[in-house]
């Protein structure tokens, strides 16, 4: 056989062997991440209306400690599995908190205004959440840094008026490298990477890591047959100091 032979067969076999992993990959059934249990033994979930009707005792009993909720989005979106998952959550005594999909097209007190009407102030609940990260063409022509940061400063200086505690700021690698990497000090921070353990450009540590978003667990009914994997960033003992320590009423 020819050398060109060799190569094309070769080219080929790389090919279909990436095509094979994408498609693993997708589909839930290959997991790059598996976060060690001894030293994260804290696992929960991040839900919204994708997952449908969830049925919290189910969930909760595979392990699941945690869950961030969707609440609301922009200025004027309220997820509508909100209140029933954030009832229900705690009846499974299952640790709450609610996140906010965090808008590049709306002012941030706006922002802060709408979370507010949605999520009440709760002693026993983890702190209110923003998620910073890109949608449509924002992924590839990202907002400038000072116009995020402005909002972004504004929606937190209101949550923290309203709730009496300092929210999480959840991000992509990417969103974090381009407007928290370097501010915001004293928020925790919930960090996305599915691929690999998360290193954030700042050196800081992470609160909690979103692991996998192509896991499947028994539980849920809703168009989408995955559900988003997380950790806590130490023992059930120190997450339930970080609980205490960031309770909305104190």
């Amino acid at each position: 056989m020819k050398p060109k032979s060799f190569i094309t067969i070769g080219l080929w076999i790389l090919l279909l062997g990436a095509l094979c992993t994408g498609y693993l990959f997708y589909t839930g059934i290959l997991q790059f991440n598996h976060p060690d249990p001894e030293k994260y033994p804290v696992k929960g979930v991040d839900v919204s209306s994708y997952q449908g009707e969830i049925d919290w005792e189910v969930l909760a009993s595979q392990d699941i400690r945690f869950a961030f909720i969707k609440a609301t989005e922009g200025s004027g979106y309220q997820d509508p599995y909100f209140v029933s998952n954030w009832e229900q959550a705690r009846s499974a005594d299952v640790a709450v908190g609610a996140y906010h999909f965090f808008s590049y097209d709306s002012p941030g007190r706006q922002q802060a205004e709408n979370f507010i009407a949605a999520v009440p102030k709760m002693e026993h609940a983890l702190p209110p959440v923003i998620d910073v990260e890109f949608y449509g063409d924002y992924e590839r022509n990202p907002p400038s840094k000072n116009a995020v940061v402005s909002s972004l400063q504004e929606m937190i200086d209101e949550l923290e008026t309203y709730y009496g505690v300092k929210p999480m700021l959840y991000a992509t690698k990417k969103s974090y490298d381009l407007y928290i990497s370097g501010g915001f000090p004293d928020h925790p921070i919930w960090i996305r990477d599915v691929f690999g353990f998360p290193k954030l450009s700042d050196s800081r540590d992470w609160s909690f890591w979103q692991y996998s978003n192509r896991m499947r667990l028994e539980g849920y009914d809703g168009a989408e047959p995955y559900i988003d994997m997380n950790v806590w960033n130490g023992t059930q003992d120190s997450f339930e100091r970080f609980m205490y320590e960031n309770r909305s009423i104190k």
